[in-house]
């Protein structure tokens, strides 16, 4: 669905906000069909990359990774 999105689980480093973020943001772009909304949209727009975000870094402190590979 979203090829531009990169995979943010890495069993040697954590992903950091930064990542988290741009790929909700690639994430809730995509199903909007904004790349920027209007300002009418924007609040409930950002609120779902804000909340993408939160559930994505969740998930990814939660999955546990192997040592190496």
């Amino acid at each position: 669905m979203c090829r531009s999105i990169r995979t943010l689980r890495r069993a040697d480093e954590s992903a950091s906000d930064e990542e988290v973020r741009a790929a909700a943001l690639q994430f809730v772009r995509k199903i909007s069909g904004y790349r920027q909304p209007s300002r009418a949209n924007a609040p409930a727009f950002d609120l779902a990359v804000d909340e993408v975000a939160q559930a994505a870094r969740v998930l990814l402190d939660s999955l546990h990774t192997p040592a190496s590979r």
